[in-house]
């Protein structure tokens, strides 16, 4: 099928995801309470801060970006991962080869389906935030808000796409989920999920700068709170992407060649 009547098939393949996510809305409750790990931080950082700011950060601030940090994890999520690995081993990758598409676009539409039903989620978060920490919870300036939701949007790209790469080496080898713990522990530590990357020691944090996770989190949630100025946030939002297109020509180069290897059989 070509790119043209793949985008134009691509809107009846989200509401098939969505479909999905409300048919498994109490499996998607259970993955939305196992990511409440920023409540838990925002307690032990503002508790640390309570004599004295942590960096840029006093109490306040880090209430703005733990509750962020909750919304920008709702809404970047995916999984497609776990998928792959479970299709492969079983099979079940054949029946998604035989539609006249990219597997591929499959597994974003079925990540993107739940996405309605995780704002619902986000959004009373995001207003609490609000009330309490009050215009720190938002972008303070018009560029903010688009810049926002360009950094979202290459947040979940980031994240999709290298649950693609992960779950694609599952066709080289038995699983590759032992490749996504690693991933996630690495994703816990350096994307701004537990801490500010800005808490970081200068040495680290130009590390961190180099690697894709704080684009996961971090970035968005800079963006949310209005922490950068517009130079500093378009050239983070500019190394975002750079990693989008590196993981998008990653993906597709390592699921051309994985698929080679693939067999299946039934009885």
């Amino acid at each position: 099928m070509s790119l043209r009547n793949t985008l134009r098939a691509f809107p009846t393949l989200l509401r098939v995801g969505f479909a999905e996510a409300l048919a498994y809305r109490a499996e998607l409750l259970i993955w939305v309470l196992s990511t409440t790990m920023p409540f838990i931080m925002m307690a032990l950082w503002t508790a640390v801060a309570r004599e004295a700011p942590v960096g840029p950060y006093t109490q306040e601030g880090f209430v703005s970006y733990f509750l962020g940090t909750f919304v920008v994890r709702q809404l970047t999520g995916a999984w497609a991962a776990w998928q792959i690995n479970f299709e492969v081993r079983q099979g079940t990758l054949a029946m998604r080869l035989l539609r006249p598409m990219s597997p591929l676009w499959g597994y974003a539409a079925e990540n993107l389906g739940a996405v309605p039903m995780r704002i619902m989620v986000a959004v009373p978060v995001a207003v609490f935030s609000v009330l309490v920490v009050g215009e720190q919870a938002v972008p303070r300036e018009w560029w903010g808000w688009p810049l926002l939701l360009v950094a979202l949007l290459g947040g979940w790209l980031i994240t999709f796409l290298a649950n693609v790469c992960i779950g694609t080496m599952s066709l080289f080898m038995e699983s590759s989920n032992h490749v996504m713990d690693v991933w996630l522990v690495l994703f816990f530590v350096l994307s701004g999920y537990m801490f500010p990357v800005d808490v970081l020691p200068g040495w680290m944090r130009t590390v961190v700068d180099w690697l894709p996770f704080r684009y996961q989190i971090g970035l968005p949630v800079e963006v949310m709170t209005g922490d950068r100025t517009w130079q500093e946030t378009l050239l983070l939002v500019g190394r975002q992407w750079i990693w989008v297109l590196l993981l998008g020509m990653l993906a597709v180069t390592l699921w051309r060649r994985g698929l080679r290897r693939f067999a299946a059989y039934g009885g």
